[in-house]
């Protein structure tokens, strides 16, 4: 197969009513309002779609020059609307599948294989498949069906790529490892790097453990710009079904992460940690190796983990503590100065007061 052709939709239209009867939803206002893009509720125009969710924007509403907008079934206007309302009862979570339905459309779909590009022998490429310029793809790699490979990405050899993923100009994808179906791997990721893996000799001088083990990840994951998630050592690094990972993440080798776990940028995982299913890890969070993290926790950024979490846990700070008990460990801390003149006045009240008394006594 030579050449490459692009398939995509340029531009959107629908009617209001079209779309609440693919969300489910119900029209106040004009069912003929043309959507053509979307937008903030802040600074939407005409023709665009927005949402209202956060209470605190609730009076962009009657100022916004979108055409329609996405709110909650029990609504209540306390002023007149210009634009369509479309009631739903998530207006977040159905304007998540509009864009879903918007992506499918904009989207360019390419298809075929750009030259020049490196393609190893005996490699099969699917007819719907993309492979783009200077890519290379190693010998004894599987692709599935519909896989895009962009521009200078490196799939290495003896990797398996499933059904219907995407990995994005300049990723990297080191030698056997394996990705599930309709994953996404963004630019500039790297899977399967050696691990952190050193120990010092005799005579102080730190040699290299090699990394013989691999990176596994399941289907529907998504892995965010310049991630990076180490081979293990020995056995596998395995991301499990739905996780996603922001950009900037670091996983380490050997690391667990369980399902439909999400883990914001800057967030560094040790080696051989387990992170158990749902739990939501905020940005720039330190996790210790060697630890275990159960399920459906929750973890505050900039927080600092360094020992075992029990499942459903809700943590903050450095090192966490419960959210609670940091929320009001920081209403303390705002206080210090104010006990601080405080305590400074009593001293002094009491220096005063023995002063006084030794005086009297003399």
């Amino acid at each position: 197969m030579r050449g490459c052709r692009a398939r995509h939709i340029s531009t959107m239209e629908f009617k209001a009513e079209t779309i609440a009867q693919y969300i489910g939803g119900r029209v106040e206002g004009n069912p003929d309002a043309i959507v053509r893009t979307f937008g903030k509720i802040e600074e939407a125009g005409g023709g665009a779609i927005t949402f209202l969710a956060n209470p605190k924007y609730t009076h962009c509403i009657y100022t916004t020059g979108a055409s329609v907008v996405l709110v909650r079934e029990d609504f209540v206007a306390e002023q007149p609307v210009r634009a369509t309302l479309i009631r739903v009862p998530d207006p977040y979570g159905a304007l998540a599948g509009l864009l879903a339905l918007a992506a499918g459309a904009l989207e360019p779909h390419p298809v075929g294989i750009e030259q020049p590009c490196h393609i190893a022998e005996g490699v099969e490429i699917d007819s719907e498949s993309y492979v783009g310029a200077f890519a290379y793809i190693g010998k004894g790699a599987r692709l599935g069906k519909r896989v895009k490979i962009y521009p200078q990405a490196y799939i290495g050899d003896g990797v398996t790529i499933g059904d219907d993923t995407t990995v994005y100009a300049g990723a990297k994808i080191y030698y056997g490892c394996r990705i599930g179906a309709r994953c996404t791997i963004h630019s500039g990721a790297v899977i399967g790097a050696d691990g952190f893996g050193f120990a010092p000799d005799a005579a102080g001088v730190y040699q290299k453990i090699h990394q013989i083990g691999i990176v596994e990840i399941d289907d529907d994951v998504e892995i965010g710009a310049n991630t990076t998630v180490d081979r293990a050592t020995m056995g596998r690094t395995h991301i499990a079904r739905g996780v996603k990972l922001d950009n900037l993440v670091q996983v380490a080798h050997n690391v667990e992460i369980g399902a439909d776990t999400v883990i914001a940028a800057q967030t560094g995982v040790a080696g051989s940690t387990r992170l158990g299913h749902n739990c939501m890890i905020g940005g720039q969070v330190g996790f210790a190796g060697h630890i275990t993290v159960g399920d459906g926790v929750t973890i505050g950024a900039q927080s600092g983990i360094p020992n075992h979490v029990a499942s459903g846990s809700r943590l903050m700070g450095y090192p966490a503590v419960p959210a609670g008990d940091f929320a009001r460990q920081n209403v303390h801390i705002k206080r210090l100065g104010k006990l601080y003149d405080r305590v400074s006045s009593l001293e002094k009240s009491l220096g005063d007061f023995l002063e006084k008394s030794e005086t009297n006594n003399a």
